[in-house]
């Protein structure tokens, strides 16, 4: 049988199946956080950052960003702190219990990252990174 040759199918398909399986994961090792939160909790166990900042950095619109960080924050994962550089902004923050939440989900989201590479020589990751990076610079324009 031949490899499918639509790319943006393709792409579409992995994107979905690998957050799915990831999701489900992150459901069995008894985490609270979904893979999108998990993102930005990951950046902000590095810094505080303003709603644009993230929504930047993770390529998410910003109402979804706000609904994000609403749900965080309700959760007591993150919270808002007033911008000391910019009064009409707030800085998100990573909570304590945040910082713990994350720690628990990054074993599980280390483990299904080392299965992606699974059955790959180094080589072949190296390509796979060379061409996801391609791609994200070539239509971020």
């Amino acid at each position: 049988m031949p490899y499918d040759d639509r790319l943006i199918y393709l792409l579409s398909r992995a994107q979905h199946a690998l957050m799915s399986y990831l999701k489900k994961e992150l459901i069995t090792s008894d985490t609270t956080i979904t893979p999108v939160q998990a993102g930005i909790l990951f950046l902000l166990r590095q810094k505080g950052h303003t709603m644009t900042q993230l929504s930047r950095i993770l390529a998410i619109d910003n109402s979804a960003i706000t609904g994000l960080v609403d749900r965080l924050e309700k959760s007591g994962l993150a919270k808002r702190t007033a911008n000391p550089n910019d009064r009409r902004t707030f800085l998100i923050r990573i909570t304590a219990k945040g910082t713990d939440e994350i720690d628990r989900a990054y074993v599980t989201i280390k483990r299904v990252n080392d299965d992606i590479k699974s059955g790959f020589s180094k080589k072949d990751i190296e390509t796979f990174k060379k061409v996801l990076n391609n791609l994200m610079e070539k239509f971020s324009k």
